[in-house]
């Protein structure tokens, strides 16, 4: 594919959620799909949920239904959103290996939320899609995500932390 092949492809309509806990750390799952060519970066198999709008959902309810579906999470209120969509390229091997030249990369409409249940909801080993994204989790400062992401997915985790950087902490 060359590059200006490349360029032409759309960018996939995601959703991504930044949830906080009472404490104002940031829940951030492991994938459990480490063997996908998109996930081969060393100590970088971290992320927050996220994932596709479907035709016609509105971003907000989307962001809802992929909390759920990854995390089991219901008990969360919506803070706020970011101001602007954020977007990313897929590794070109990975566009033609996984995608089958679909889709040049992402892009996201971020939404954050304040997790309000407790920590027992949160079941990633069950989710009610049927598949399983991750095979552990924890809560992590916010500051700390864009390290912890493959790096092609930095610049977003990056403005992601921008975005919410005040939003962790309870009024």
């Amino acid at each position: 594919m060359t590059p200006v092949e490349f360029e032409s492809l759309p960018y996939r309509p995601c959703v991504g959620i930044c949830l906080f806990n009472r404490s104002g750390l940031v829940w951030i799952g492991r994938r459990a799909d480490q063997d996908l060519v998109e996930h081969v970066s060393e100590g970088h198999q971290w992320q927050m949920p996220q994932g596709g709008i479907d035709p016609g959902e509105d971003p907000y309810e989307a962001a809802r239904r992929e909390l759920w579906e990854e995390t089991n999470v219901r008990s969360a209120t919506v803070l706020g959103e970011a101001p602007e969509w954020l977007s990313y390229d897929i590794p070109r091997d990975v566009v033609g290996d996984r995608w089958k030249y679909k889709w040049r990369g992402q892009t996201q409409k971020w939404f954050a939320f304040r997790f309000e249940g407790e920590e027992s909801e949160i079941n990633i080993a069950e989710p009610p899609a049927g598949e399983r994204e991750f095979a552990e989790w924890r809560w992590e400062p916010l500051e700390n995500l864009p390290a912890l992401v493959v790096p092609f997915k930095r610049p977003v985790y990056e403005k992601v932390v921008e975005a919410f950087r005040d939003w962790g902490t309870e009024a």
